[in-house]
């Protein structure tokens, strides 16, 4: 282009003279720094500055200048060359940043989106696991549970977790910190664990691992994989939310057929056992009929009607029975909690705990079931105010709070009433 822009020059000098030649080298000069950079603007600017000195500023075909305007217009060209490829060099920077950005957030998207298209669980961790490893080009699995991590999914499917690995996950499944090859926290492990947030609580910790041992995700690949786990986070989450509504609806469904069941045996088959019984009393005083045939007749019914009369306990009403558990005892329905017959003073929040606890006796209610219930939808991430609860119901309950036998804890998941 410099050469091209002398040639040029050379035409124009003979005709009009060399003032505007200087003018010919500008665009050359632009042309390099913007398309190739400050290396290419300041050799195309150095040429420009030579060829214009030694074809054009007198003495010609010489690098010797006398006039300063001529210097001047050398070093014109050079800080044109230096400014444009800086300029020009900060304009593809920008457009690398914004082609990156564009690409990361087509990736999340696209994650995003193929986790929707899974409804429970343990499908959402195969196509997690799937994905993890198509975008990273590595072995993907993950794991939850302590103290002792289990894989819920890993792709390929015969992925195991040696000792070393299963530290290092249970290590990122404690702190919420990277674990394994190519951390911070490094250990003996083939894996790298990193640890998936929902609700301030880690439900799991996503592994990856290269065959070749070359650590799974680069250093400017850490965002992009933190936000993939966010993804992830949310549709665990909404699984599990709708794994819970459906439970629950499928409680509701429960108790409103055996409400329904239990009617219609009081309504129906209690009368017509009653009916049954006077008859058979009716003939046992009246001496007609086979006395053993009548005999046995009042027998099965006698039976049958203590069979109905068990199950009509199992009606709505049988909440009303107090219920035990070791020295307490709790009555729903009068709202009263006393412990070796003395009354227990309860606060609202405390009762409502300990109320659902009793409703579900055995059974580990979770964190947030205690708190939505207790507190509302709202504070379902709120665990310190579930803690201070059963804190407060152990230390008036509770023979030992230190070690509660009534009110006992399931770790990472919630808490049960002992089932005495």
């Amino acid at each position: 282009m410099v050469a091209l822009s002398t040639l040029v020059g050379l035409w124009i000098a003979p005709r009009w003279g060399t003032a505007p030649v200087d003018m010919i080298y500008l665009p050359a000069v632009l042309a390099a720094a913007a398309l190739w950079g400050i290396g290419p603007g300041l050799l195309a600017g150095v040429a420009a500055a030579l060829a214009y000195n030694f074809f054009f500023i007198k003495p010609v075909h010489t690098l010797r200048i006398d006039r300063v305007a001529d210097i001047v217009t050398v070093v014109v060209l050079l800080l044109v060359a230096l400014v444009t490829s800086r300029l020009a060099a900060g304009i593809r920077q920008q457009a690398r940043l914004a082609a990156a950005h564009a690409a990361r957030n087509a990736t999340i998207a696209g994650f995003a989106g193929r986790l929707l298209s899974s409804s429970t669980e343990a499908s959402i961790a195969e196509t997690a696991c799937a994905e993890l490893r198509r975008l990273f080009d590595c072995n993907a699995v993950l794991a939850a549970g302590l103290p002792e991590p289990h894989i819920i999914a890993a792709v390929p499917p015969n992925n195991r977790l040696t000792p070393s690995d299963l530290a290092a996950a249970a290590l990122t499944l404690e702190s919420g910190e990277p674990a394994g090859r190519g951390t911070p926290r490094t250990q003996p492990a083939e894996w790298q664990f990193h640890a998936i947030h929902s609700k301030g609580s880690i439900v799991a910790a996503a592994g990856l691992a290269r065959d070749d041992g070359v650590p799974p995700v680069a250093e400017d690949q850490l965002p992009l994989l933190a936000n993939l786990l966010d993804q992830l986070a949310l549709a665990l989450e909404r699984a599990r939310l709708e794994r819970q509504a459906q439970e629950f609806a499928a409680i509701r469904e429960r108790d409103r057929l055996r409400s329904t069941l239990l009617s219609s045996i009081g309504e129906d088959v209690s009368p017509r056992l009653a009916s049954i019984a006077s008859a058979v009393r009716e003939l046992k005083r009246s001496g007609n009929g086979d006395r053993e045939l009548v005999s046995a007749i009042g027998s099965e019914t006698t039976k049958l009607e203590r069979y109905v009369s068990n199950l009509l306990e199992l009606e709505p009403a049988a909440d009303q029975q107090p219920i035990t558990a070791g020295d307490i005892t709790i009555d729903l329905f009068q709202r009263a909690v006393f412990r070796k017959g003395k009354a227990v003073h309860l606060t609202p929040k405390e009762f409502a705990v300990l109320g659902e606890l009793a409703r579900h006796r055995g059974r580990v209610l979770t964190h947030e079931h205690l708190l939505r219930t207790a507190w509302g939808p709202a504070q379902e991430s709120q665990t310190e105010y579930l803690r201070v609860a059963i804190r407060a119901l152990r230390q008036k309950l509770e023979s030992n709070p230190k070690h509660p036998a009534i009110i006992l804890n399931e770790p990472a998941v919630g808490y049960r009433l002992a089932a005495v």
